[in-house]
């Protein structure tokens, strides 16, 4: 009789054992899940966080890159030079979202004449981005500012009036293409860098 009272503590203890077993087992899933919905959880905040940050800026638009076009006196045509300055900056865009580039023409003359030259030289260029590289017109902004004075980069910081024309061209981004990206880590800034004239 002891020993049949034996061999059903010990099957009890055994069946006890076999269930702390199990729920041991359970407990570790269930934390491995917890742990996993915690890491998911972070990580969709850290996402949410960079889209209203990129939100919150979508308006802010830092200068990229900009490119000068010379035109002689009373010319609005594009010379080859400045037809391959443009396919360089342009080319690269084809890809790319959360850009404007601006576009201001420069005249030498006086009044409504040089503002309507200055406004042919910005327009054949806008013409050769939107024909050549399909770029849409809805990202350029551009302006004829007519015989309006450039700065100088003498010393007396004296503003002086152009011969000829020219045509800037400023491409400009913002942080969108950050949301393109799955890391966390920001896109390389590019460093504002100045064409030589063409």
């Amino acid at each position: 009789m002891i020993k049949d009272v034996d061999s059903r503590a010990q099957e009890g203890v055994r069946l006890a054992s076999t269930k702390a077993n199990e729920a041991d087992q359970h407990a570790i899933e269930a934390g491995n899940k917890a742990q996993l919905a915690q890491q998911t959880a972070t990580q969709a905040n850290t996402r949410l966080s960079t889209v209203e940050q990129v939100v919150g800026n979508i308006d802010q638009y830092k200068a990229a890159t900009q490119t000068e076009i010379r035109f002689r006196p009373g010319q609005s045509v594009l010379s080859q030079n400045a037809k391959t300055a443009l396919d360089e900056m342009a080319t690269p865009l084809k890809t790319q979202r959360g850009y404007i580039i601006e576009v201001q023409g420069f005249s030498s003359g006086r009044g409504q004449a040089a503002i309507a030259t200055s406004q042919k030289m910005a327009d054949s260029v806008v013409r050769y981005l939107v024909l050549n590289h399909e770029i849409p017109v809805y990202r350029i902004f551009v302006v004829g500012m007519g015989n309006a004075p450039a700065a100088s980069a003498d010393e007396q910081g004296k503003t002086k009036r152009i011969s000829g024309g020219r045509v800037e061209i400023s491409l400009l981004k913002n942080d969108l293409e950050q949301l393109a990206s799955t890391s966390s880590a920001p896109a390389p800034a590019t460093q504002d860098q100045q064409a030589p004239p063409k």
